[in-house]
């Protein structure tokens, strides 16, 4: 159980290089200590609490630990839409993105570049419609190929938005998978896939588990994971 609070007792925002960020707080039943972190974008600060801890406490914590929040800060890359001139990262390799209204709409990629027509104030979010398309093909292939190596079904793919995680398995079965791992490295893409499906057999983080998805992926699982703690925050810079 999630228990989203309300507090007038302290302001529930802090002041970071000079800019306001809220504070996200929420009792978790379960929660056992405080534990914060920065969200992907820089858009807030969230914080889980015990039930027993008030959120009095929870947000002096916050504010006793604005240096290291500003630190976090810092490491987030600017947020650059994209735009004709500019470039985007599709399967971890920078394109440089070519607009000319002659051109089809659609976008077409080819020797690292992207290029697409149309309207120029569009852009972006077909730009953004184009990489979403993309990931399914690319995340169903890797949850077929993965599925078919365990000899289990495909189950529903979905694309996530998701601010925090990478991927997530649902009880019923469903995948849910980062879009914006499509501009990241194939390896570090289809990690976070054959993680998911090992979760289809083991649903928890058991020994069992690591040893299936050892198995499972085909490349170094260290080193997607070290990608993504290294680099994950970049894939929120173009489209947020």
């Amino acid at each position: 159980m999630i228990e989203w609070l309300r507090s007038a007792e302290i302001d529930p925002q802090i002041e970071l290089a000079g800019r306001s960020v809220p504070i996200a707080l929420r009792r978790l039943a379960r929660a056992k200590r405080l534990t914060m972190r920065l969200a992907p974008d820089g858009s807030e600060v969230r914080i889980t609490l015990p039930r027993w801890c008030a959120s009095k406490e929870a947000l002096a914590f916050v504010h006793a630990r604005r240096d290291w929040l500003e630190g976090e800060l810092a490491k987030i890359p600017l947020r650059q839409p994209p735009a004709a001139g500019g470039a985007i990262a599709f399967r971890g390799i920078e394109h440089a993105i070519e607009w000319d209204a002659r051109k089809p709409r659609k976008p077409a990629v080819s020797d690292r570049r992207i290029t697409l027509g149309g309207p120029s104030e569009t852009l972006s979010q077909r730009l953004q419609r184009w990489l979403e398309g993309e990931a399914r093909a690319l995340l169903q292939a890797d949850l077929e190929h993965y599925c078919a190596r365990l000899g289990l079904a495909v189950p529903r793919l979905a694309l996530s938005r998701a601010q925090r995680r990478w991927g997530s398995c649902s009880t019923s079965g469903t995948l849910r998978i980062n879009w914006r791992l499509v501009q990241a490295p194939d390896f570090v893409r289809r990690s976070v896939v054959a993680h998911e499906v090992a979760h289809l057999v083991h649903f928890d983080h058991s020994p069992a588990f690591h040893t299936m998805l050892g198995e499972l992926f085909e490349g170094d699982l260290a080193a997607a994971d070290r990608w993504l703690k290294v680099h994950g925050r970049t894939l929120y810079a173009a489209f947020g």
